[in-house]
């Protein structure tokens, strides 16, 4: 059984020598930030053994790799668009109103959360409960927009609000 670990640990050494620098280099061509390139590429093979994988078995490694990073790289890309969201509303505050960095992240880390939340719900569902909740608009108003009944409307808005409270009481 020691010998598997050892075996293990060397397939996962070479995959890693083998196909590393591979990965940072195509993903800093994508982010233009060697040092964004050198975290995502760690998360990519983080992501490897946390699936405890036989990577051994891997047919089309660099694939498999780009699949991963791909992943990565639109999580990074739209959390940088929220926290950049973020930042851009804040900048419109008097400082004396600006949140603390700890706050800050705090507000960042939740917004994504809510930014994940969203994107798990259909896509009326989504637009109706964003157009209400954003926007304050009527469920007519709503409904004209997305050229849905405004009983339609409340179906979505029952809809998000059940998603919202499923994932509350999962956490």
């Amino acid at each position: 059984m020691a010998g598997d670990g050892i075996l293990r640990q060397q397939q996962l050494h070479r995959f890693y020598s083998d196909h590393h620098g591979w990965l940072q280099g195509w993903l800093r061509r994508h982010l233009g930030c060697s040092h964004h390139a050198a975290d995502l590429a760690q998360d990519t093979f983080v992501r490897i053994l946390a699936r405890d994988q036989d990577v051994a078995s891997i047919r089309e490694p660099r694939a498999y790799l780009h699949t991963i990073a791909k992943g990565l790289l639109a999580n990074h890309w739209r959390r940088r668009q929220i926290e950049l969201a973020y930042l851009e509303a804040l900048a419109l505050q008097p400082e004396q109103v600006a949140p603390s960095p700890e706050t800050r992240a705090l507000i960042v880390e939740t917004l994504l959360e809510v930014d994940a939340m969203l994107a798990r719900l259909p896509d009326r569902v989504r637009r109706a409960f964003l157009m209400s909740q954003l926007q304050g608009l009527t469920y007519a108003a709503i409904g004209e927009a997305l050229g849905v009944s405004e009983r339609m409307v409340k179906k979505y808005m029952a809809q998000a609000m059940l998603h919202c409270l499923a994932l509350q009481d999962a956490s």
